[in-house]
């Protein structure tokens, strides 16, 4: 009886294909790396600086009528004290 149980029995070693496996997804990773430098990246610095610049007119925007509130006259609130607080309706403040 004689069986052969050496690696290389029967065609190309564990060894070897490992290796060919290895080789295979370093080379798949070396792309996914350059798509996501190439495309990936560039793409997301994109919609970030669009995304900063719509923040800071938002931002620009609501300093804008913080200043105007402050500078507006005192009218109607000067008659607010602790005896008379003012009235809410429920809606927004313009």
């Amino acid at each position: 009886m004689s069986t052969n149980n050496t690696p290389n029995w029967g065609g190309p070693g564990i060894g070897h294909r490992i290796e060919e496996a290895v080789e295979l997804i370093e080379m798949e990773l070396r792309h996914a790396i350059a798509y996501v430098n190439d495309a990936v990246i560039p793409q997301v610095r994109r919609e970030s600086i669009s995304a900063m610049r719509t923040a800071a007119d938002t931002l620009r925007t609501l300093a804008d009528r913080f200043e105007q509130r402050n500078s507006s006259p005192s009218g109607p609130r000067s008659a607010r004290t602790e005896d008379n607080p003012p009235k809410t309706s429920g809606e927004p403040r313009s």
